[in-house]
């Protein structure tokens, strides 16, 4: 009779028991079915074992075993975005920079120089102009994409398969789709968690790095803590001033605001995903909690026009093609020319 854990549920009765017959000087498998509810590590066990004979006359002493360990990886929401992106910083990858080099994207036609390769050569424009002329482009480049998840407080119900999404449903399904999405384009992925823990993935791309990922969102859990983590979160040169960090947060926390306006104000390219989930409800007692619960979300919808004058667009996470516009717009604030003062 095994003990199933919460977020996995059995084929048959919720405390299933197996009676098999077992042939002299043999051995039987049992198979337990069951279907997995929810992402995480569960334990599935312990299980206990009797042996009867001689029509139940004897009966063996229980065998207890250890629990085994399943790993149930997240369900991965079908996730698109547009090709536009801040900033490529690699050398190789499938976005257009603004710097010349081998590439598919023509930047326009100049005389001929030493080191071109011959077939670069435009041979119109070289017969017409009675002077070489080779054809110049734009190199592809991959651009570094830092998924930062909001572990300080978590919210509404989870509901595994099919049901309510909780915040951290939300966000580890969301970072799955967005960094499989990025990771197929040939681009480089890290993971970091804003709270005590300060978990951290490494930038690398490949197939390789999205098992990781998935590896890596088995242990995300909410860790509250009364201490500001962000300096243990962005270490030193941490952060790539090329990356797009994509913040994956309920914004529950006035820290979190605070992290999103530090992030800004250092130049950093933010995109700010809202994982607050949309069926919250507010509390049903009797007295003030309906009323503070309306001072709440009206107090979070001026924290959240707030981010957007200091230039963090808040976007609410809405699987395929909702980070579009969002990404569109801080492209283009990032090819903008900027203004000093002096």
């Amino acid at each position: 009779m095994p003990r199933h854990p919460p977020g996995v549920a059995p084929a048959g009765p919720s405390r299933p028991a197996f009676v098999t017959s077992v042939p002299t000087g043999a051995a039987v498998d049992l198979e337990l079915a069951g279907r997995a509810l929810r992402w995480g590590r569960h334990p599935v066990g312990p299980a206990g074992a009797r042996v009867a004979t001689a029509g139940g006359l004897l009966v063996s002493r229980a065998v207890i075993t250890e629990p085994v360990g399943v790993r149930v990886y997240p369900r991965t929401e079908p996730f698109e975005a547009v090709e536009a992106m801040p900033r490529a910083a690699g050398l190789v990858g499938a976005h257009h920079s603004r710097r010349p080099g081998e590439g598919g994207e023509l930047a326009g036609v100049r005389i001929f120089a030493p080191g071109d390769r011959l077939r670069r050569i435009d041979w119109r424009v070289s017969l017409r102009a009675r002077q070489l002329h080779v054809a110049a482009t734009l190199s592809d480049r991959d651009a570094e994409v830092v998924v930062l998840l909001d572990v300080l407080a978590e919210a509404g119900r989870s509901g595994g398969v099919g049901g309510a999404a909780s915040v951290l449903d939300t966000t580890v399904r969301a970072t799955a789709a967005i960094a499989e999405h990025y990771l197929h384009r040939g681009d480089r992925v890290s993971l970091l968690e804003y709270g005590p823990g300060a978990r951290r993935l490494r930038p690398a791309a490949g197939r390789r790095q999205y098992l990781t990922v998935l590896e890596w969102l088995l242990d995300v859990r909410a860790d509250s803590s009364p201490h500001e983590p962000y300096d243990q979160v962005f270490g030193p040169q941490l952060l790539s001033s090329d990356a797009l960090v994509v913040v994956l947060t309920p914004l529950l926390d006035e820290r979190s605001a605070q992290m999103l306006a530090r992030l800004a104000r250092a130049g950093r390219f933010v995109v700010a995903v809202d994982t607050l989930p949309t069926d919250l409800t507010p509390p049903k007692d009797r007295g003030w909690a309906e009323v503070a619960y309306r001072l709440w979300r009206l107090d979070r919808e001026t924290m959240i026009g707030q981010l957007r004058e200091h230039g963090v667009p808040v976007v609410r996470w809405a699987g395929a093609g909702s980070l579009d516009q969002v990404l569109r717009d801080v492209a283009r604030l990032a090819t903008a020319p900027r203004v000093g003062g002096r």
